[in-house]
């Protein structure tokens, strides 16, 4: 896959039809924490509080342009992708049939309900209801809607192109990774602006699919991915994202959930926003990380702020969410 920037413009134009472009900020109590210029991607701003949004917009606008009879999608997530797929078909005419692994987020299940979703829970996790959504795709003649499809990523690719647009010369970019829309964007913006930026993915230390297939060379599938930050809790990575980011990051760390945990401490208590646990998990990164960093100028993507009550305030008791 291949973005110019003519691309992102356009996919851009598209997105600002339902959300404004998000902003990027230099926290001085960050800095002052960790020894470097920290510019936090704010996600957690746009209209379902996750980036995800922004692919839902693109991939809906292609959907209707080259299938305009199909009836409704059907897919499956962990919540912030079903939230932007959600409010995206509804607000084309279509219906959406969502699916969500058994104990999935009651907060992001009700906003799913609420964008008009139809949910259904199946399955011990996302890959388990990624399977059901597509077998009920075919036998209803729904739309199948992947975790990872090119206009997607031209979608997520926007927050990027801001970034990299409102802040040329960053050293270093922290991105997280599940199935792979936001890491793929980001490289793929980046390569497109022409900037020199290292990009860093992040997986959870529970969930490290990714990490491993990148050190192997090829695809390794793990047999759980058990951690809070549900938006990194993938156990089977994705081939067409595996391609981009296998070549394009320039590594790969692995955070704990006790570090993810902090980092949510911290943007609180720093910056006065929410991150639920993928959100955090690129500043628990640049926390690890903070000695190589020292002096450099670096993005972390918040890239959503959907924590349920009861895990927010485990967490800001210093404690870590069980699942």
């Amino acid at each position: 896959m291949h973005l110019t920037k003519d691309d992102l413009r356009e996919a851009a134009k598209v997105v600002y039809t339902q959300m404004a472009p998000t902003p990027q900020y230099a926290w001085p109590m960050l800095a002052e924490r960790l020894g470097c210029e920290v510019w936090v991607k704010h996600e957690n701003h746009t209209a379902t509080g996750a980036f995800k949004l922004r692919g839902a917009i693109t991939f809906m606008d292609w959907l209707l342009r080259t299938h305009p009879d199909v009836p409704g999608i059907c897919t499956a997530t962990r919540g912030n992708h079903g939230q932007g797929q959600a409010r995206a078909a509804v607000a084309a005419g279509l219906s959406a049939k969502v699916y969500v692994p058994r104990g999935n987020s009651l907060e992001k299940n009700a906003a799913m309900r609420a964008f008009g979703a139809e949910l259904i829970e199946f399955g011990a996790d996302f890959d388990e209801a990624r399977l059901e959504a597509i077998r009920v795709a075919e036998a209803e003649g729904l739309f199948l809607v992947p975790p990872f499809h090119e206009e997607i990523v031209r979608g997520v690719a926007t927050y990027a192109w801001e970034l990299f647009s409102a802040v040329p010369d960053l050293d270093v970019v922290y991105v997280p990774i599940g199935c792979g829309s936001g890491i793929c964007g980001t490289l793929l913006a980046r390569d497109a602006l022409g900037v020199s930026c290292d990009v860093v993915g992040v997986v959870s230390d529970g969930a490290q699919t990714a990490k491993l297939s990148v050190e192997a060379g090829r695809m390794v599938e793990t047999d759980s991915a058990r951690t809070f930050a549900d938006g990194m809790a993938v156990r089977v990575p994705v081939q067409a994202a595996f391609d981009i980011y296998s070549k394009g990051a320039a590594r790969i760390v692995s955070v704990s959930d006790g570090e993810v945990a902090e980092a949510i401490r911290v943007y609180y208590r720093d910056i006065h926003n929410l991150a639920e646990g993928a959100g955090a998990a690129p500043l628990a990164a640049l926390m690890q990380e903070r000695r190589q960093m020292a002096g450099k100028r670096v993005g972390v993507i918040l890239c959503g702020g959907n924590i349920d009550t009861d895990w927010f305030l485990t967490v800001m008791a210093g404690g870590i969410p069980e699942v």
